[in-house]
């Protein structure tokens, strides 16, 4: 038994009590329960990076937009499962002001978080033609949406893009839509979890293959504006937002409020379906969810199935956000830039103590800092990593489940860390790098 920062046995009989038979397969809630019961049996305060937690204050432009929602009634209306007028408007002049792209009103619909505007995709690109039924994923990425996939039944594929950065990012995708059965291509921009930016060249390529194939695109831009390197932060001023929708006309853009207005306890984001699609019809839909147009099959049939619409109140909430946004009222970006920050505080630290990058750079340029960085150690598996710093009092989230095959490692999220445990952080780093060596 090894003297660790956190008793070794009380770790040791946690994991098994868990009945986590791999640790570098657990999913992240599985780890976060685990941690917590770690946490109270020792009373030991963990370093916790494996959820995407925001650890920030949420803006009170929503909250009290929401309060006042609330104190007009409409916790007992149904919302239009279309979604509040006001979020629609805000929502079309945000994706104007900040991506520099045109979406109507009408194709801009709420949904419970980007995961279920996730799920809700998922399911109408898998049902839009019989024999185009398979998601490609642009990997690393978010694993809870290839679970979704699990539990639709619909198979999906993916690739690690770390090696096919660049022209060479063609013929990789190429390779996959050659086949035939892909029928939606998944992105992450910034990435979860290795935090790289597509480039102009890269999404005009996606694009070009995207068009050529009659792929639709779902863009996860969950860490909107994020890129710090950029500020993307003035509305209707350049630069902005990369997206494909500056390229292509079929996509589904997925704008969440969880991290951008650090929201993500009210569940709310929205969706933004390209004009072109929402009007397209698919004949193979109509089964599934009794029209062949893509916009009111999504709304009346999926969206309605899973959740009869969003929660009313934090509809306006949303609203208020992106409206004051919009009107230059408030700066988020400026809000989520601690982010980064702290990164390069705590990528200092774990490389001054033997840990490396696994995504280290953004093709010819360091990776940004950001909401997530990677690391591995010499001689550890990312699964036996993860496990080995829970008796250390560090805890993240294996590679392993992200699609990941860059190498070993670890996915570490900023958000939860406070400043105030940067010195703890370093004295953990310190002990592990002393128990095990680096040669």
């Amino acid at each position: 038994m090894k003297k660790t920062p956190v008793d070794f046995q009380i770790v040791e009989s946690k994991i098994k009590e868990s009945g986590i038979k791999n640790i570098g397969r657990a999913s992240i809630r599985e780890l976060v329960r685990l941690v917590n019961n770690i946490e109270g049996a020792t009373g030991e305060k963990f370093i916790r990076m494996e959820m995407g937690v925001p650890g920030l204050a949420p803006s009170h432009i929503g909250i009290e937009a929401e309060i006042a929602a609330l104190r007009k009634g409409v916790a007992s209306i149904y919302p239009d499962i279309e979604g509040v007028e006001a979020l629609k408007n805000e929502a079309s002049r945000f994706v104007k002001l900040f991506l520099d792209v045109q979406v109507s009103p009408r194709s801009c619909v709420p949904t419970v978080g980007s995961m279920q505007g996730a799920c809700a995709a998922f399911m109408m690109t898998g049902r839009r033609d019989p024999v185009k039924n398979t998601t490609l994923f642009i990997d690393p990425g978010f694993p809870v949406q290839k679970q979704q996939h699990r539990v639709l039944g619909l198979p999906y594929t993916g690739f690690d893009v770390f090696e096919f950065r660049g022209a060479r990012l063609r013929d990789k995708i190429k390779s996959f839509l050659d086949k035939g059965n892909i029928s939606a291509i998944l992105y992450s921009n910034p990435n979860n979890p290795a935090w790289f930016c597509f480039t102009e060249e890269e999404l005009q390529i996606i694009a070009s293959l995207a068009r050529e194939y009659d792929v639709l695109v779902i863009e996860d831009l969950a860490y909107f504006g994020m890129d710090f390197r950029q500020d993307y932060s003035r509305p209707g001023v350049p630069p902005f937002q990369p997206t494909i929708a500056k390229y292509y006309d079929q996509y589904m853009l997925l704008i969440s409020s969880s991290k951008a207005f650090s929201y993500a306890g009210q569940r709310i984001s929205v969706m933004a379906i390209s004009d072109a699609l929402f009007g397209r019809e698919f004949q193979a839909l109509i089964p599934y969810f009794g029209s062949p147009v893509f916009g009111r099959a999504m709304i009346y049939g999926a969206v309605y199935a899973l959740s009869s619409g969003t929660a009313h109140s934090t509809q306006y909430a949303l609203a208020a956000m992106l409206k004051a946004a919009n009107d230059r009222k408030f700066n988020f970006v400026e809000e989520v830039s601690e982010y980064g920050k702290k990164a390069a505080v705590m990528k200092k630290l774990f490389t001054d103590h033997g840990f490396r990058i696994v995504y280290d750079t953004d093709i010819d340029r360091p990776i940004a800092d950001g909401f997530y960085f990677t690391l591995s150690y010499p001689g550890f598996t990312g699964g036996e990593l993860i496990e080995e710093l829970l008796y250390y009092g560090i805890s993240a989230i294996s590679l392993d489940i992200t699609g990941s095959e860059h190498g070993e490692g670890l996915r570490a999220c900023v958000s939860q860390v406070q400043r105030t445990q940067f010195a703890n952080l370093e004295k953990r780093l310190k002990k592990f790098l002393e128990d095990h060596p680096v040669n």
